[in-house]
């Protein structure tokens, strides 16, 4: 059971150097039906995409957390699947399970929210989340 995240806590090295994507914005368009205005969307890194790859890979590997229920957890551990309480999140008390909830609501988040992701990555919430499921891997060691 060792290292049951490091599909994920490989990350960090890369999360520090803030390459994570950019917002594109349409501004050639004109709005008209011939020259429709494309919607701004964020274009993610390469290496921001093999990570959403892998954490979709870790909540299918971790069955047993449940992690399709990530709302109820996040609520379970006093969090709300909104931005703001997820960023302010105290992790170093919270267990794998809260925290790949954290993890997971913030992937589902940009599907209603486009950036949402982003602010995640940009406000260092990811690092510190896989901080913590890093130190409950070697938790886990002993």
């Amino acid at each position: 059971m060792a290292n049951r995240f490091e599909i994920l806590t490989k990350y960090i090295p890369q999360l520090s150097e803030g390459k994570y994507g950019n917002w594109i914005i349409d501004r050639e368009s004109k709005g008209t039906t011939e020259s429709p205005i494309q919607m701004p969307f964020v274009n993610y890194s390469d290496f921001i995409n093999a990570f959403l790859q892998d954490v979709y890979k870790c909540i299918d590997d971790n069955e047993d957390m449940e992690l399709n229920r990530y709302g109820e957890i996040l609520e379970k551990n006093g969090l709300q699947w909104e931005i703001e309480s997820m960023k302010e999140a105290e992790v170093s008390s919270l267990d794998a399970p809260c925290v790949m909830a954290l993890i997971a609501g913030a992937v589902r988040a940009e599907r209603f929210c486009d950036g949402a992701l982003l602010d995640f990555f940009q406000s260092g919430s990811f690092t510190k989340w896989l901080n913590r499921l890093k130190q409950i891997d070697s938790q886990m060691d002993h």
